[in-house]
């Protein structure tokens, strides 16, 4: 596919192991590796389907969970105790979660610089009557590639399961499916993900759409939010 999408705001590979922990609550000091390898290499295969530029992060990533995999599965070497024993987990395990601690210092000096930004010095100013309707996006959350690359995935997995293989041609352009997505919003103020995913039937249509939204949220023709982590995603006109 000759069409690429390279995202302005684009996670690591700690973020996507992060992602990865909360999604199956997992235990950070006791992640099992075999399930995040496999995990792991799903969502690079997506990310590798879609076409989106991999860091070499990912690579190196993937590259660090094999090598720990594979001394999971040797034996304890003889005459090692158990309290001598090093866990081979133990520095990817450290090193995330110092990136843990981070990150989420670096989202709190955002939230502060947010929420300084907002204020103002005293002056007078004319009364502002409070606005008496409540903002329905209030309490939605930001959606990251994660979520979005988990939700590509359901609809790629609720398509109708195909018995037989017929080679046909199917034109489809990515702005032809950012046409079919502006029309959907023309009549809806936002629209579920699902529901956009469910009205269409080919591989290869999904794909191509997922892409034009990926584009249209980069351009911020749209915004996409959810209620709750996992939950389904919600689509609405940009600014």
């Amino acid at each position: 596919m000759a069409y690429r999408v390279k995202l302005d705001i684009f996670e690591g590979p700690f973020d996507l192991l992060l992602y990865l922990i909360r999604k199956h609550e997992i235990d950070i000091y006791d992640i099992p590796i075999h399930l995040i390898t496999k995990q792991f290499l799903e969502y690079l295969g997506l990310m590798k389907m879609l076409d989106l530029e991999i860091a070499g992060e990912f690579i190196e990533m993937v590259a660090i969970l094999m090598n720990i995999k594979a001394r999971l599965l040797l034996p304890r070497p003889v005459g090692v105790s158990e309290e001598d024993y090093e866990d081979p987990r133990a520095e990817l395990v450290e090193r995330l979660i110092e990136y843990k601690r981070y990150k989420e210092a670096a989202e709190e000096l955002y939230r502060y610089e947010d929420k300084q930004r907002k204020l103002y010095p005293r002056l007078y100013f004319h009364r502002i009557e409070p606005e008496t309707d409540e903002d329905p996006d209030a309490y939605l959350k930001d959606v990251s590639l994660f979520d979005l690359l988990l939700a590509f995935k359901r609809a790629l997995d609720n398509m109708p399961k195909v018995t037989y293989h017929e080679v046909k041609r199917i034109d489809v352009t990515v702005e032809e499916q950012t046409t079919f997505i502006i029309d959907r919003l023309k009549t809806h103020r936002l629209i579920l993900f699902s529901e956009l995913m469910s009205e269409l039937r080919d591989k290869i249509v999904i794909v191509v759409t997922f892409l034009a939204l990926l584009e249209m949220i980069r351009t911020g023709k749209v915004i996409v939010r959810q209620s709750d982590l996992f939950d389904d995603i919600r689509i609405k006109k940009g600014a």
